[in-house]
């Protein structure tokens, strides 16, 4: 009589060794791109957090300028008061400017309303 292997059971099994791990393209891709993406995210992070505060601070208009205040004339608008504040600058930039200084939800105003305005340079 000789031993004959049943169907089912896989040669390994009876020698106790397990087959060798083997990877396909996309576990490499997996287990080498994953870690280098997150390395890449963690350190464009860092570079960003030690960065910005920097850039934040290193715009043309260091601190506050100089302001006044101003009454809004009947029919003005606040572009008008932009043009007439700072000629030499973008009215768009003066606006920004202005509604970030009077706290503003929209550029609407009303005549005899006081603003803070930024003096031209």
């Amino acid at each position: 009589m000789s031993a004959q292997l049943a169907p089912h059971v896989a040669p390994h099994a009876l020698l106790g060794s397990t087959p060798a791990l083997r990877l396909t393209r996309r576990g490499r891709l997996v287990l080498i791109g994953l870690p280098l993406m997150l390395g890449a995210a963690v350190l464009l992070t860092l570079v960003g957090f030690f960065t910005a505060p920097a850039l934040a601070s290193s715009g043309p208009g260091l601190g506050p300028g100089r302001t006044v205040s101003v009454a809004v004339a009947p029919g003005q608008t606040l572009w008008d008061v932009a043009v007439l504040a700072a000629p030499d600058r973008h009215p768009h930039d003066v606006i920004a400017e202005i509604q970030q200084l009077n706290n503003l939800p929209d550029s609407v105003v009303r005549a005899g309303q006081r603003l803070f305005v930024p003096l031209g340079d």
